[in-house]
Order: C-alpha cells, then sequence, then structure tokens
C-alpha cells in the first residue's frame, strides 16, 4: 500500500492521475473538508483525517509500504509525520519540500522548513526529499496563472526591480514524475534533490516568453523596489486580505536558479523548458475559456 498526503492539492492531484496507471495499490490521507472530485475513487482509497489529529494519521499507514508526503512541511508536522511512518514500519518515503528555504530573506516559514528536513534526516526512513522550485503549470498553480490573466488583459506591467533576477520555475508535470522516479531508484535513498526547470531564466524572459506564448505585446514598468516596498507595506496593513505583499516584492528580485544535475544523474530527471512549459498552461487556459 501507497499513502499519499497533499493528494487533492495542485502537485498531489497531478501524481495521482500519473500513479492510477500504474498497478499499485493507493491511500490517500485527506481532510474532511477536502474537495476529492479529482481522485479516481476506483482506484484510490480514502482515509480521512489530519496531522493534529494522530490517530487518524496513525490508521492510515496501516499496512503502508511507501509514504509520499506532498503535504507542506511548513507547518510543523515533520515530527508527526516522520515519528508515526517509523512506528508503523514504512520502508521509502519521499518527502516533498522547497527550494524556499534557501532564501537569504526572514521567512517565517524557513526555520520551521530547515528543522522539518533535519527531521527526516535525522530518521530511520529510506528517505529522499524533492525540493522544487516555483510551480507552475495549470490555472491552479498561484503565481504563472495569474500573470498570464494579467498580461492578456493589459498593454502594461509593472515590475519592481530591474526583472534581471534569475527564475527557474518547475512545471507540475515534471515534478511529479521527479517524485515517482525518485521513489523507485535505489540510489536517490538518504538524499536530498533540487528540482527545477530545463534552465534559469530572468524575470524579464518570463514576461517576454508569456506574451510570445499568448501573442501579445505589453510595455513593462520598471519601478525602483526602494519606491515600491513602503506603498505596499502601507497597502498590507490596510487590507485584511492583501493580494501580494513586501516578502513577494523581496522574493522576485532574489535569484531563484538551481541546478538540478544530481537529480539528472541519479533518476534521470529531465524537465522541459520554461517556454514549452509556458505555452502548454497558455493553451489549456484558452481551451477552458480562462482567458
Amino acid at each position: 500500500m501507497l499513502l499519499i498526503t497533499g493528494a487533492t492539492g495542485f502537485t498531489g492531484s497531478h501524481l495521482i492521475k500519473k500513479l492510477v496507471q500504474k498497478d499499485v495499490e493507493i491511500r490517500c490521507f485527506v481532510r474532511e473538508t477536502s474537495d476529492i472530485k479529482s481522485l479516481d475513487l476506483n482506484r484510490v482509497e480514502v482515509a480521512y483525517g489530519s496531522f493534529e489529529d494522530t490517530e487518524t494519521y496513525r490508521k492510515a499507514l496501516e499496512g503502508v509500504h511507501t509514504l509520499i508526503n506532498i503535504a507542506s512541511l511548513g507547518f510543523g508536522h515533520a515530527p508527526i509525520i516522520v515519528g508515526e511512518a517509523q512506528r508503523a514500519g514504512v520502508r521509502r518515503a519521499v518527502f516533498v519540500s522547497t527550494t524556499a528555504l534557501f532564501t537569504t530573506l526572514e521567512a517565517k516559514t524557513k526555520v520551521v522548513r530547515i528543522a522539518a528536513e533535519n527531521t527526516v534526516k535525522g530518521s530511520n526512513l529510506n528517505y529522499t526529499i524533492i525540493r522544487p522550485t516555483m510551480i507552475y503549470g495549470t490555472e491552479r498553480d498561484r503565481n504563472m496563472c495569474r500573470l498570464i490573466k494579467t498580461l492578456n488583459k493589459y498593454p502594461m506591467i509593472p515590475i519592481a526591480g530591474n526583472g534581471n533576477s534569475l527564475q527557474q520555475p518547475i512545471h507540475v508535470d515534471d515534478l511529479a514524475d521527479a517524485i515517482l522516479k525518485a521513489v523507485n531508484t535505489e540510489e536517490a535513498i538518504r538524499k536530498a534533490y533540487n528540482v527545477s526547470g530545463k534552465q534559469p531564466i530572468t524575470y524579464n524572459q518570463v514576461i517576454e516568453e508569456t506574451l510570445e506564448a499568448l501573442n501579445k505585446k505589453a510595455v513593462r514598468l520598471h519601478i525602483p523596489v526602494k519606491a515600491v516596498l513602503p506603498l505596499i507595506k502601507f497597502y498590507s496593513k490596510l487590507s485584511k486580505n492583501p493580494k501580494i505583499k513586501a516578502e513577494q516584492i523581496l522574493r522576485l528580485n532574489e535569484n531563484k536558479a538551481f541546478d538540478h544535475f544530481e537529480a539528472k544523474r541519479d533518476f534521470g530527471f529531465s524537465p522541459r523548458s520554461f517556454s514549452e512549459g509556458i505555452s502548454q498552461e497558455v493553451k489549456r487556459m484558452k481551451d477552458l475559456g480562462i482567458i
């Protein structure tokens, strides 16, 4: 039995679609409030519960030989996730982390995520840690979908900074493939891997390639970060649910290029280029009538 946590999320839903094509028993650990419409209930067993209710997680682990934890490690649940997996005798485990833990900024979840990885590394599990960069690929992603909508609608886009910071987004299907390859590769046991897009590109190139996919043109209005931050902070104080935060502006101007050589070497990770991935996302959004 293979247990998936975070199965109904963005990455999890894509992984499940690939897993159901294989001859493996799958159980998904989900909250009572989760939308399970994306799950093939003919091929997937559902176990309801939460990490806060340890007994439900413990029950979900019964008979499980492999754990794929896609649920965020940024909420402090790692000791429970890892401890109960060890107690259940799980033989193989993959944990999805994030390259965001390498940020030089004082992000609130950085310490939690680092502690989570240390908990995994200190366990006796045959683990693999997968750290993706920013994930994109469909209308469900949190970043590129919004950018596509903006560039499709407006002839001008403001950019905080010079736009030369490096990005290396990973397509969600490439991430799902990396997880599947890693879980079946002995060479990946007790190792951590950064996984990213084919090559790093600047944020300006992200804009250019997205516009090209849309067959649109837009003027880029560069605004100094020092001029933007006070306005964003003021807006965040006034808004109960701000759509943009100062940390996001700072992260946008931080280089986020990550080499994935080790993943390529150990389990053949071979991601698509951003140009290919964003073109696929734009086409999908057009087909769905979103843009």
